[in-house]
Parts: structure tokens; C-alpha cells; sequence
């Protein structure tokens, strides 16, 4: 009998760092590196943003929350980062003020007013219009609340397309010659001399290797996993599961205000404006044990969702109104908290390996909007293995297609003074989702049927084959629900059809 030779699948040599994980920390990971000038491979298991970063509240905030558990560092960061990322990427992040109804029962007037002082002054505010009180009595902002909500608060933060701000992340990085492969999952990684040799399986099942002078591990929910199973080496750190379940419903109040509502249990709840037409509510905040992967949203936490809703709201949805649901696992770094509201949004770093040896760092915790300061800080503990690593870049750097000047709405309707026979909808639409690669979409197209095949709403063929040459989609949901929101505008056969295109 003859033997088969082994099948060595492809070899992508040798690189400075491979990064395990495409969720928004590994992003933000490989796009500093490869611009600092290092040779960068990323690998994903599934699609990018599928596991924790496309499942999020959507919002860049400071966390006003978190002052009630003295995390002013993070706050303060948080802040800080808030501006940077919104002069970043304009067409997918924008401001977005936020209405605290005054409930006496779960925290003082003063108390509310104390923290909005310093979520006001921490992260020296420059962009975004300062926190004020409202007599909701009067105000417009307290038309749909019930009668006894009679006294209120507004604040500012900002809302963000989270798949869209890993995607970016992703392009810049490939823009910087980093190799990203989706759906490729970490097999197995042990030290050889001076490397690490990592070993990746594709959904064909072949196997694809790569040498890597540092190993990072930005798994997020399966970060120990990783870390042991595939590196075969233990932590001293952990993380701590928490889900955070949300509904969409059909917005329900006038106005580009959200609320945030102050619940019985002391968690609170966001209500936000979402696709124009809809709301997104969330989230709950409960401890987690099972697979990362099977989470899905309970009927007692769409009952509660709900329930918060009823007390404030004068008119509030129904269950047979929500349109979508979606959950996402959390791994908090583990600092003890009783709470799960309570446990620490910050993040920790563990590096396996002395200097003379190839390190492994690990990612513990995070959250999105902290994760540009995370990237550079996960870089500087890797710089004694990197002597000639390149400065820090990213802060004053637009993401694809930020590099807008004026105003985001002087750009779109600047877009649509250049395609005037094309529906203004949907110029804005690319506006958003591609800020100026918009053109690049567009290319020579003038009129719809310039765009190709239409899918219904705002999805044509062009789009789907941008997405699917510069953005790495390959699935229904990835061009449905991550790259875009489309699945939320298709009528069921719509999305049928194109389900069963692809």
C-alpha cells in the first residue's frame, strides 16, 4: 500500500505577531501593529465581530455607571477615547444625547448630579454639548414618559456601528499589508527556538501554519480557552461571563433623544434610536456559565426588558412588536464583584514568556470603547521583544472612509449632489456605512439600475460585491446582520432569496 504524503496545507513564514481572535480588541491589535511597521497575520475561528463585538449596546461612552464603583481611571479613558474615536470614524460613530428620567427611589438627585459633573470634566470634553436638567413636565423629552416622571437629566455620549468599527479596524490593517483570515480557527501553538509555531484550520479543513515572534491572544469569551488548549499553558487570570440580551421594537417617541432608565435592581437600561424606524433596548447584565457560543436571550430577560419599559413609558411596546433579538457574552475581567453590573470594565494583560523567549499576552476584559488605548498598551508590553518597533500612530489617524472634512451631513448631501439620479436614502445609507469609500462603491454607477440586482430595501448588487471583495463577507449574515443592517429592512422572502443566493 502506498503512503499519502501528509497534507502541509499553506505556509505563511515567518511573522513579527499573530493574533488570535477578530473581535474588536484583535482588530484594534492588528491595525496599530501593521501600521508601527510589524509584520502581522490575524486569525478568526468564525466571521469577524460574530462572537461578542457585533452583540454590544453600540455605544462609545465614558460608562456613567461605573463612577457609583470609583472606576475614574476607566472613566476618565473612556472619555478620552470617546473623542479621539468620534473624530475617527464620523460616518459610523456620532453623538447622541441621553435623558435620565429622576427616579428617587434608586438614586438621589444630588447623587445624579455629582456624577454628571465629573462625566462632564474627566475626559476634557470638547465635541459634545455638556450635561443640563429637564423639566420633563415641559420639556419634549418628557411627551412619552409617564406623568410622575416629572424631572430629569441629559447627557451626552456617542453611538457606534460595532461590527463596523472591527470591520474598519480590519481594512486599515490589510491597507498595512497584515494577512486576515476569517473563518480560520486556532488549532494548536507551541515555542520552536526563537518562534512560535501556529498551527490554523480552515473551514475546508486545511491546514495553514505561520512562525510568529509573539503570539496575542485577543480571544475574548475563549481567551482561556486559548490559552490552554491551544498554547497548552496555564493563567493565573480569569474572566467572568456576563449576558447582555437586547430587542429591537419600532421606535416609539418623537425625537433623536435615547433614555437611559434607572431600574428597581440598581442596573439600568438604554433605550436608543436604531435604524432610523426602530429602538434598541438593552441590556440585562446576568451571570453566564454555559458555551459562549450558545447564547440566546431568555424569556425572563425579554419579560424584564419590557417590564422596565412599562413603568416609564406611557405607550410601551408589546411583545408582539419586537422585530429582533440578539445576545452577547461579555468576558469581564474577574475582579470578585458580587454584582455582575458591578464587575469591572477594565482590562488586564498576562505575558507567558521571559525576555529571551517568544511571549504569549493574553487579553483579559475590555470594552469598545477603550479598545485603540488597549491596542497601544498590549504593544508597549510586547516592545521589549520589538526594539525597533515604530511610535504609537493611531490617535490622530482617520478609520477608512473617516477622513471626512466638515460636517457628516455636509459630506452625504455633497454625496448626493454627485449621484442625483440615485434615491437619497440610500446615498445616505453608503454615506454611513462607508463614509467616502462610498465612491469607491459607487464607482461609474449614476442611476439604480447601474447598481446591479436588487434585494429589496437598500441592497443592491453592488454593495454585496464590495462586501464581498473588501470586506471578507462570504455568508448571509455577514452581509445581512454584521456589514450592514439589512436583514432588519428585507420582508422575510427578501431575505429568503438572498439566503439562498448566497
Amino acid at each position: 500500500m502506498t503512503e499519502t504524503a501528509p497534507d502541509t496545507g499553506r505556509d505563511h513564514g515567518l511573522v513579527d505577531i499573530a493574533i488570535i481572535g477578530g473581535g474588536i480588541n484583535g482588530a484594534g491589535i492588528a491595525r496599530d501593529a501593521a501600521g508601527r511597521g510589524l509584520k502581522v497575520l490575524l486569525c478568526e475561528k468564525g466571521d469577524f465581530a460574530e462572537g461578542t463585538s457585533s452583540r454590544s449596546g453600540k455605544l462609545v461612552h465614558g460608562g456613567l455607571r461605573y463612577l457609583e464603583y470609583y472606576e475614574f481611571r476607566l472613566v476618565r479613558e473612556a472619555l478620552i477615547e470617546r473623542e479621539v474615536l468620534l473624530a475617527s470614524a464620523p460616518h459610523i460613530i456620532w453623538p447622541m444625547r441621553f435623558v435620565l428620567p429622576h427616579s428617587p427611589e434608586q438614586r438621589p438627585a444630588w447623587l445624579i448630579r455629582t456624577g454628571l459633573f465629573l462625566y462632564d470634566h474627566l475626559g476634557g470634553r470638547k465635541r459634545l454639548p455638556s450635561s443640563r436638567g429637564l423639566d420633563l413636565a415641559h420639556a419634549p423629552e418628557g411627551a412619552p414618559l409617564r406623568a410622575e416622571f416629572r424631572r430629569g437629566f441629559e447627557y451626552s455620549d456617542c453611538w457606534v456601528d460595532d461590527a463596523r468599527l472591527v470591520i474598519l479596524n480590519l481594512v486599515d490593517a490589510a491597507q498595512n499589508r497584515a494577512i486576515i483570515l476569517p473563518r480560520t480557527r486556532a488549532v494548536q501553538a507551541r515555542r520552536e527556538d526563537d518562534a512560535w509555531l501556529l498551527e490554523m484550520r480552515g473551514e475546508d479543513g486545511q491546514t495553514q501554519v505561520v512562525r510568529s515572534r509573539a503570539l496575542i491572544n485577543a480571544a475574548g469569551p475563549w481567551v482561556q480557552d486559548v490559552v490552554q488548549s491551544v498554547a497548552g499553558l496555564n493563567s493565573a487570570h480569569s474572566v467572568r461571563l456576563v449576558k447582555g440580551s437586547h430587542i429591537v421594537v419600532p421606535k416609539f417617541w418623537s425625537g433623536s433623544q435615547a433614555y437611559l432608565l434607572q431600574n428597581e435592581d440598581r442596573r439600568v437600561i438604554f433605550v436608543n434610536p436604531y435604524e432610523d424606524n426602530l429602538a434598541l433596548i438593552g441590556t440585562t447584565d446576568i451571570p453566564y456559565q454555559g458555551k459562549a457560543e450558545d447564547a440566546a436571550i431568555g424569556t425572563d430577560e425579554t419579560a424584564y426588558l419590557l417590564q422596565v419599559l412599562t413603568r416609564y413609558f406611557r405607550t410601551p411596546p408589546q411583545e408582539s412588536e419586537i422585530v429582533h433579538r440578539f445576545s452577547g457574552v461579555r468576558p469581564l475581567y474577574d475582579d470578585n464583584a458580587e454584582n455582575p453590573s458591578a464587575v469591572t470594565r477594565d482590562y488586564a494583560f498576562e505575558v507567558h514568556g521571559a525576555v529571551d523567549a517568544p511571549p504569549l499576552l493574553s487579553i483579559f476584559g475590555g470594552k469598545i470603547t477603550t479598545y485603540r488605548k488597549l491596542a497601544e498598551q498590549a504593544l508597549q508590553r510586547l516592545a521589549p521583544w520589538f526594539l525597533k518597533m515604530q511610535p504609537a500612530w493611531t490617535a490622530g489617524r482617520p478609520l477608512p472612509g473617516g477622513d471626512i472634512a466638515g460636517t457628516f451631513d455636509d459630506f452625504s448631501f455633497g454625496l448626493a449632489r454627485d449621484y442625483p439620479d440615485l434615491p437619497r436614502k440610500l446615498i445616505h445609507h453608503y454615506a454611513r456605512l462607508y463614509g467616502t469609500r462610498a465612491r469607491e462603491l459607487l464607482g461609474s454607477a449614476r442611476i439604480s439600475a447601474d447598481l446591479g440586482r436588487h434585494y429589496g430595501g437598500d441592497f443592491y448588487e453592488c454593495e454585496e460585491i464590495f462586501l464581498r471583495e473588501k470586506e471578507w463577507a462570504s455568508r448571509a449574515d455577514d452581509f445581512l446582520n454584521r456589514r450592514t443592517k439589512h436583514g432588519l429592512h428585507l420582508t422575510s422572502a427578501q431575505r429568503a432569496a438572498f439566503e439562498a443566493r448566497i
